[in-house]
């Protein structure tokens, strides 16, 4: 960036996942979630013996970690919420001492003129409605509002910007078609009808919202742009699908009202006709759509590539994270500036954007230097910047993550977080990147032209 594209009232914050960071799952009356199984169970985890028992004690620390935040400069904090905190058997019985925990954590944000994103699912559905079928079950979508309507009541009054899903296509490929995520399923037949009741149940989140808040509310995805290996039809056609099953699989019902052609080839019989007047229910209208971007993905022809029959080609040459993923920001600008043309000019965040490098254990003298991603964010906010001058509108960006937490079934051995965390002792020590990001943040990314 050579001129500051960035506008005044730009929201720069950053993000958490309540599994990820809270610690005490079971604390004051809350219920156990699908998470929390998944971890206790060997057969499942990647890394054994990591759980969110203690994770970063957060639930504990909430005070200091908000004060921390303060002292970093952000003005936004996007985090999620535990159901099962709130309602300990995912639905009827509601915890009050669970709620409180959010209720004073949201007011020590806005004291310290913090404002407050909350995502309502980021993942830790209650283990009392997976027995009842989790997401497979209809029902699924009624539970869900009524959370979000309980949610809502305790916090309506001061919270203004609200998440409904994070990342629906995770949860559904990693958790009931790949089984390397919680609830740990392999079926190729359950995946699209969790993916579909997860909409349903944004959408019925979004009325119950409506029904007495009127503030903003809306849905986040991850999006992966995917760039065709080589130009021949099948590349191309592999490319298609691959970007129709990650990405358009969620924005297009939620915004356009229907889903991608593709979605019938990719899923063949397992692919279900859905009972009419679904379309309209998860076509709510949102008041801003948040984007969680960490990388691109370059796409060749390949039948054994189950199930969209894309192969993915890495490329050597470029520098690549702790978890494989290529760093390519230029990919962050062509993601917002095709949303834009393909969904119009419906509000923007970037909920999500970060890096897992290499970082020590233990942070040493009080800093801890972190040059790859530094260069990772100096670089990706370029990229939004670039892509607010091209008239995309952007309005938030929020990195992932304000501390290293648990990287769910990768346990501690990826560290995402501008903020060190020694799991042995709790401390927290604000990386290089942090001071970058404060930086960033004071003079509204100012610091970056030139």
């Amino acid at each position: 960036m050579t001129t500051n594209p960035f506008p005044a009232d730009f929201l720069w914050g950053a993000a958490t996942a309540a599994y990820q960071i809270e610690g005490s799952p079971l604390a004051d009356g809350a219920g156990p979630s699908i998470w929390q199984r998944f971890t206790h169970d060997p057969r499942l985890m990647a890394e054994k013996g990591s759980t969110g028992d203690i994770a970063c004690d957060h639930y504990n620390r909430m005070e200091g970690d908000v004060d921390m935040m303060a002292a970093l400069g952000l003005q936004a904090y996007r985090f999620s919420m535990n159901w099962g905190r709130f309602l300990p058997e995912g639905t009827g019985r509601v915890n009050d001492k669970g709620a409180d925990f959010y209720s004073r954590l949201v007011d020590r944000l806005l004291a310290k003129g913090i404002e407050p994103l909350v995502t309502l699912y980021h993942w830790d559905l209650p283990a009392a409605l997976d027995d009842r079928g989790g997401w497979l079950n209809r029902d699924s979508a009624e539970w869900f509002a009524e959370y979000a309507d309980v949610a809502f009541r305790k916090l309506g009054d001061r919270v203004k910007k609200w998440v409904t899903l994070n990342e629906p296509w995770v949860v559904t490929d990693g958790g009931y078609l790949f089984g390397a995520l919680a609830p740990g399923h392999r079926n190729m037949f359950e995946a699209p009808i969790a993916s579909h009741n997860l909409m349903r149940a944004h959408g019925r989140a979004v009325q119950a919202y409506r029904a007495g808040w009127n503030d903003e509310i809306g849905l986040v995805v991850n999006v992966e742009p995917k760039y065709p290996a080589t130009e021949s039809d099948a590349d191309l056609a592999a490319t298609g699908r691959a970007e129709a099953y990650m990405n358009r699989q969620y924005l297009d019902p939620a915004l356009l009202g229907s889903y991608p052609c593709e979605m019938s080839e990719v899923f063949g019989e397992a692919w279900p006709k859905w009972p009419a007047g679904d379309a309209e229910l998860i076509r709510q209208k949102i008041d801003f759509l948040g984007l969680n971007y960490y990388t691109r993905n370059v796409v060749r022809d390949d039948p054994s590539s189950w199930p969209t029959g894309a192969g993915r080609v890495r490329q050597d040459s470029a520098l690549h994270t702790e978890t494989d993923w290529e760093v390519y920001p230029a990919a962050m600008t062509r993601m917002l500036t095709w949303v834009k043309e393909r969904y119009g000019d419906i509000p923007l965040y970037i909920t999500e954007n970060g890096a897992a490098f290499s970082d020590p254990p233990t942070a040493e003298g009080g800093r801890l230097a972190d040059p790859l991603r530094v260069d990772y964010l100096k670089n990706h906010i370029r990229a939004v910047g670039d892509a607010i001058a091209a008239g995309v509108d952007v309005r938030g960006y929020m990195v992932w993550s304000l501390m290293d937490n648990l990287e769910w079934a990768l346990g501690y051995s990826k560290r995402f977080g501008i903020v060190h965390v020694n799991y042995a002792t709790q401390e927290r020590t604000p990386k290089d990147s942090a001071r970058l990001y404060s930086q960033v943040i004071a003079s509204n990314a100012d610091v970056l032209c030139g």
